[in-house]
């Protein structure tokens, strides 16, 4: 489920709004390329709210481009009953202000940018994390990059000083 939650008067607003199902199936091809099982929740936010979401959960107090919410792993008693029917992949917030400062930055659609933070995102939701790993997350990123023939991946274009274009903080 995408949830598009910008002020009313925001830009990018009705163009977000109508992208919102083609982004819905980018995510299920992602999730599904990437073995990620359970409900997907992404919202589409203001750098204000995603900045209050990084206060709030990581304690830093600026505004990125992506967020991650990875769901709680059950025990295996507890996820095997039916309480725990419906899985849950996690969540995700995007900053629709940073990916359209990005996309310009970079030369490509609004959309392709929001694709380029959904795969990121959805990588970390997965259990993967380029500040811990040894360039496992960074692989995977690249190798759906050029299956789903986005431009340079968020990891690459962030481990390259002269082509950064995002805010430090974790994503």
């Amino acid at each position: 489920m995408i949830i598009v939650d910008l002020p009313e008067r925001h830009p990018a607003a009705d163009s977000v709004r109508q992208s919102v199902r083609a982004l819905q199936a980018f995510v299920a091809r992602v999730r599904a390329a990437i073995s990620l099982a359970g409900t997907v929740s992404v919202a589409l936010v203001s750098d204000r709210e995603i900045r209050k979401l990084n206060r709030n959960f990581r304690g830093l107090d600026h505004a990125t481009d992506v967020l991650s919410f990875p769901a709680a792993v059950l025990p295996p008693e507890i996820s095997s009953s039916s309480h725990a029917q419906r899985q849950v992949g996690g969540d995700l917030a995007i900053s629709v202000d940073a990916a359209i400062r990005q996309a310009n930055r970079f030369g490509h659609t609004l959309q392709t940018e929001l694709k380029i933070l959904l795969l990121h995102g959805l990588l970390h939701l997965s259990g993967q994390d380029h500040e811990t790993d040894h360039g496992e997350m960074d692989a995977a990123e690249e190798q759906l990059r050029r299956r789903f023939r986005l431009p340079a991946a968020l990891i690459a274009r962030t481990s390259r000083p002269e082509t950064n274009a995002r805010s430090a903080g974790r994503s």
